[in-house]
């Protein structure tokens, strides 16, 4: 049996080592270097070599995992333990010179999420847990989700989206109920970050669709970790693999998924 919170500060200390790399080769980035995976998709010879080292690591600590990672630099899935990974979220902002950007990292034991760390590069911040942590953490401290209680005392974050639009007229009249109803709606441009944000009560909740595994597997793990709660528009499980999810406070989830639902799902 593994020892998932020492487990669990080693993968920080890998994504923290890969974040100083990520940082670092920022300014280096050149137009002829990025290349164009779909539309507004975007990757870079970062995001690449960031994943291997990544791989290269966590291979160390788990030799017998499989992984399910964004550029595909490791295609091997094992039965028991398989690392989720985004190298780099938000390379749209990082290649612009903007934040937030991130490592996320998952470890899924069959099929439950039980370790999850997400390290935004810009300001130096890790957010990590791990099954049987009761709790979830920023650098060291303890983090909860918020408390407010009603949509009309809320932050609400999303992300647009950026190939696939067949659901953007619904989107957008979500979007529109969000900006009258709550605080206010944001959108930094990475799903891990907004994840994290939420588990840290930042934002109170977030939604989107058209989303991969390794975009929300970590950062999922986090708001559930941090008292939070998690399911898909339709109101079920599958939001890790499903291409869609809600996350908020528990004290809004209910409020908060039925307007989704109602807009999302026809």
């Amino acid at each position: 049996m593994i020892d998932l919170k020492e487990l669990c500060f080693k993968t920080n200390d890998i994504a923290r080592k890969v974040g100083l790399f990520i940082k670092e080769q920022q300014s280096k980035i050149k137009s002829d270097s990025i290349e164009v995976k779909g539309m507004h998709d975007f990757v870079t010879y970062v995001d690449k070599t960031a994943e291997e080292k990544i791989i290269a690591e966590l291979k160390l600590i788990l030799s017998d995992a499989g992984f399910i990672a964004e550029e595909g630099t490791e295609t091997h899935r094992a039965e028991h333990y398989n690392w989720i990974i985004d190298p780099l979220d938000g390379t749209t902002n990082y290649i612009h010179g903007l934040s937030p950007f991130a490592v996320s990292i998952a470890l899924q034991e069959y099929n439950e999420i039980v370790l999850g760390v997400v390290y935004e590069i810009s300001l130096d911040e890790c957010f990590y847990s791990w099954k049987g942590a009761n709790g979830a953490y920023l650098n060291g401290q303890t983090i909860s989700v918020s408390t407010a209680n009603s949509i009309d005392s809320s932050l609400i974050a999303t992300g647009f989206p950026y190939y696939d639009y067949n659901q953007l007229k619904t989107f957008m009249a979500s979007l529109e109920y969000f900006i009258i109803h709550s605080h206010g709606v944001r959108r930094p441009g990475s799903a891990a970050t907004d994840l994290a944000y939420v588990a840290c009560g930042r934002f109170e909740a977030f939604y989107e669709y058209s989303l991969h595994a390794w975009d929300v597997a970590a950062g999922s793990f986090l708001v559930e970790q941090a008292g939070g709660k998690v399911c898909d528009f339709k109101k079920g499980n599958d939001y890790i693999f499903g291409k869609e999810i809600i996350a908020s406070n528990a004290s809004i989830h209910d409020e908060f998924r039925n307007i989704v639902n109602k807009y999302m799902i026809n």
